[in-house]
This record gives C-alpha cells, sequence and structure tokens, in this order.
C-alpha cells in the first residue's frame, strides 16, 4: 500500500482517486503508523510555499526521515518543490531539504501564473518515466519553480522561456512540478510507475 499525506492542502484527495482509478492500493492518512508502514509516499500540494510547509507541521520531518532511509517519495506540485532546501514564495520557508535547491519566481515576461500544457522532456534512466516516452505533455499550473543544484538528481525539463525543471528523480525521491493525476492517460502512467517502483521495494 502506498500512503497519500493527508493534510489538507489542494490536491490530496484527486491524487489518490487518480491511483485508485488505475486500481493501486492507497491510502489517504495523516497517521504516523500509516506512513511508518507504507511500501512509498505520495506528498501532493496546491497552496502557497510556505502555508503548505506550516499545515505539513510536524510530518514533515516524519516524510523526511521515511525517504532518507529509503522509502520511495514522490512529490507533486508544492509537494515537489518542499522536497528542496528553501522557497522565497510570500517570504523565505525551509523545505524538507531532500533535493538541494532553491524555489523562486518565474522570470518576468511569462505568463504568470504558468497555467497549462507543455512538453517534457526526459532523460534516459528517470524510472518515473520508464516505458512512457521522452518527449511528454503534462499539464502544469505555478507560478515558482525550483532551481535544482543537486549534482545527484536527474531532471527532465519544459521550456518556457528557459530551461526549467520540470521533474527530478535522486535515489527513490521523486517530484514533479506538473499535475500527473491531471495529465490524461500519461499522468496516470507515470503515476502506475511509481506504484510499480513502490512495489518492487517490498521484494
Amino acid at each position: 500500500m502506498i500512503v497519500v499525506i493527508d493534510y489538507n492542502v489542494g490536491n490530496v484527495k484527486s491524487v489518490c482517486n487518480a491511483f485508485s482509478h488505475i486500481g493501486c492500493d492507497v491510502k489517504l492518512s495523516c497517521e504516523a503508523a500509516d506512513i511508518e508502514n507504507a511500501l512509498g509516499l505520495v506528498l501532493p500540494g496546491v497552496a502557497a510555499f510556505g502555508y503548505a510547509v506550516r499545515t505539513l507541521g510536524s510530518l514533515a520531518e516524519l516524510i523526511r526521515n521515511a525517504a532518507l532511509g529509503g522509502k520511495p517519495l514522490l512529490g507533486i506540485c508544492v509537494g515537489y518543490q518542499m522536497l528542496f532546501d528553501q522557497s522565497s514564495e510570500y517570504g523565505l520557508h525551509n523545505g524538507l531539504g531532500i533535493v538541494h535547491g532553491n524555489v523562486v519566481a518565474l522570470p518576468a515576461g511569462r505568463r504568470i501564473p504558468h497555467m497549462g500544457w507543455n512538453l517534457v522532456r526526459v532523460p534516459e534512466d528517470m524510472d518515473l518515466f520508464a516505458s512512457v516516452g521522452r518527449e511528454l505533455h503534462f499539464y502544469f499550473a505555478h507560478s515558482f519553480y525550483a532551481e535544482v543544484k543537486d549534482n545527484q538528481a536527474r531532471i527532465a525539463h519544459t521550456d518556457y522561456g528557459f530551461y526549467m525543471p520540470a521533474a527530478v528523480q535522486k535515489g527513490k525521491v521523486y517530484g514533479t512540478q506538473f499535475h500527473p493525476e491531471k495529465s490524461g492517460e500519461t499522468g496516470l502512467k507515470v503515476l502506475r510507475n511509481f506504484y510499480e517502483i513502490c512495489e518492487g521495494q517490498n521484494l
């Protein structure tokens, strides 16, 4: 079973429903025992970074320790941004610090927020995109993005007038700035890949 972290921020229920739709064993929970016993964790979020971190509260350290211990973790949208060291959205806020880098505002001169479908180019050997393809369209909705500064992270990019990170992988920690649960069949394949990664940990 995988656990979608239930902290009442944005898209937690829609992510859980997407996993259920593709037949995955999933539970929406904020209980420490469920998090500790899960095969993998999903941290979604649609909110300002600082609000999301505050709402996550003491679960943050539990999630961080689980991920550093090797449990697969997928962050989506603000959940992805919280994987990084710090965000400058409405002040400075610390993230989980699992992937090195900072979350900053999209550069001026572009439509902000960035909302809609963009082509994502994926390097080889990113587990989330196994057997899905190397150039894929996903749905984005955000005003800030992560500047990845971690030499252990693999990065998929999209072109938004600059080379913008769209997804990362560091060990068994994964993150997508885009919303796989809103990205049609391609997005559901990404979620299925994460579920299979989690199941593989139990072999």
